[in-house]
């Protein structure tokens, strides 16, 4: 309860400049105020020092702020004095316990307010008194009863108000963090999942490539030659691919070039320079232009499954088909596989990340062994613009 807060040196400097001269000037007014039947020296400046030092404590340790007010009030109560401007500490230091204690502070704040008000009331009364209390005067004890209590709870409201305003900007900063984390952690995965496709299928068409140079060479030279050639190309494209994810990586802000339908051309053609029979069938053709998202889960989905028959077919023949129907595209890839092979593990990254590609966009992915073909199949739905 009467731990410290953390404060600005700034801050604290402030404080305690600020109580410091609050004290020098409620000792000028509280001796300057003193008659000659009113005790005076010690017990008046100790008065002056408890609300001095509630004063300067009030941000740093409200807890204990609160108990020199409250040391301050009845030491001015047991001296017989009046209220005077030092008073208004207890004011300050009601609005601290709300807007930056803790619980239990907060709450001693306000029966604070409350048991503070019914004190000074029953103080001011007692101490006016002359005459057993005729029913008059319950009305003006009634008075003094709820302008106290106003006051004072006035105070510790609009530190409550402001501890509310403050718990929802931090509550709204944490949220902006926690947002800004998930987009980070959603580009990494994005990412992670470009790198996953770009170099799976460009080291699956080099190891086809340099395999076929290596037998190639003696009786061959002209196809070691292109096959070397393709290696080289298909190199040079991921390696453009790859600097461009870890462009992204450095700077989360940039999207970078996406693959789009028109790149499927260049990759059709780096497939079937890796040895592949790829047929590839498209009708209806699309409508106007895709979305771009779509554009990419196609060129994505695509790349990894026939990037998977190259490493895991039985033969090179690989069927395609695209189908853009007005609603939704229609996407399968078939190819052979032995009869006795199992089917490719389904908690693959390279399935997962399809599958993953086809919900992202509201679509749906299977990929399963039919009798001697492993088919993927994904239905993508898509409205194209004209």
């Amino acid at each position: 309860m009467l731990s410290l807060r953390p404060l600005r040196r700034y801050q604290l400097v402030t404080d305690l400049v600020v109580a410091g001269l609050f004290g020098l000037l409620a000792l000028s007014l509280e001796l300057a105020s003193d008659a000659p039947s009113v005790p005076v020296g010690v017990g008046a400046s100790l008065m002056v020092v408890a609300f001095t030092a509630a004063a300067a404590m009030r941000r740093l340790s409200p807890g204990l702020a609160l108990a020199l007010a409250w040391a301050g009030a009845l030491l001015q109560m047991g001296l017989g004095r009046q209220p005077s401007p030092t008073d208004v500490v207890v004011f300050a230091v009601l609005y601290t316990t709300a807007a930056y204690g803790t619980r239990r502070v907060f709450w001693a704040g306000f029966v604070s307010a409350v048991g503070g008000a019914v004190v000074v009331s029953l103080y001011l009364v007692v101490r006016t008194l002359t005459s057993p209390i005729q029913p008059e005067d319950v009305a003006a004890i009634v008075g003094i009863l709820l302008a106290a209590a106003f006051a004072l709870l006035l105070a510790w409201v609009t530190g409550a108000l402001v501890r509310t305003a403050i718990r929802a900007t931090e509550n709204g900063r944490a949220q902006r963090a926690a947002e800004a984390e998930t987009i980070a952690e959603q580009q990494r995965v994005r990412i992670a999942r470009d790198m996953h496709d770009v170099v799976a299928h460009s080291l699956a068409v080099v190891i086809a490539q340099a395999d076929g140079a290596r037998y190639a060479a003696t009786a061959d030279p002209e196809a070691a030659t292109a096959a070397l050639a393709t290696i080289s190309t298909t190199a040079r494209a991921a390696l453009t691919d790859v600097r461009q994810l870890l462009t992204q990586l450095r700077h989360t802000q940039a999207e970078g070039p996406q693959p789009r339908l028109a790149d499927l051309d260049a990759l059709y053609t780096h497939v079937r320079a890796a040895g592949v029979e790829l047929s590839v069938d498209v009708d209806p053709v699309p409508p106007g232009e895709p979305p771009a998202a779509i554009q990419l889960a196609v060129y994505r989905i695509l790349q990894e499954a026939l990037t998977n028959a190259l490493r895991h077919g039985a033969d090179p023949r690989v069927d395609v088909y695209l189908g853009w129907l007005p609603d939704h595209v229609e996407l399968l890839v078939r190819n052979a596989r032995a009869a006795d092979a199992p089917a490719p593990p389904s908690g693959g990254h390279g399935l997962i990340g399809m599958r993953e590609r086809a919900q992202l966009v509201g679509g749906r992915l299977t990929a399963e062994a039919q009798g001697r073909f492993f088919v993927v199949r994904a239905t993508l739905p898509v409205r194209a613009s004209p």
